[in-house]
């Protein structure tokens, strides 16, 4: 598990893991309840559909992305927020270069896993 003792975590010295065809993470911080994503994505790219148990709320720091809820799509560009529910299914396509910054309640231990 995470050490908690540590609360400084600088974004130099975090590796990106490629995930999708123009796609990379960097797991910014987590504890048991709460994790913070970095996601980089390259003009084109896709965040495929999917769904997962944990509630998920992203920022979009940087670029444009058609952001698909639950069947319900809508185009989101830097500064802007979007919800997902748990279980909702969900995707974006990313239509400008940019990052988005995700987070998650409870943290994915799946990220931790690759």
């Amino acid at each position: 598990m995470a050490d908690l003792s540590v609360f400084y975590k600088l974004d130099a010295d975090i590796a990106w893991q490629p995930t999708d065809p123009g796609v990379k993470r960097k797991v910014m911080a987590y504890s048991e309840q709460l994790m913070i994503v970095k996601v980089a994505f390259e003009t084109g790219a896709i965040g495929t559909l999917h769904a997962h148990p944990h509630l998920q709320m992203s920022y979009v720091e940087k670029g444009r992305f058609e952001v698909e809820i639950a069947g319900h799509k809508k185009i989101l560009q830097t500064g802007d927020v979007f919800s997902v529910p748990s279980e909702a299914v969900h995707g974006v396509v990313c239509l400008e270069e940019g990052v988005l910054i995700d987070v998650f309640n409870p943290m994915r231990e799946d990220f931790l896993l690759r």
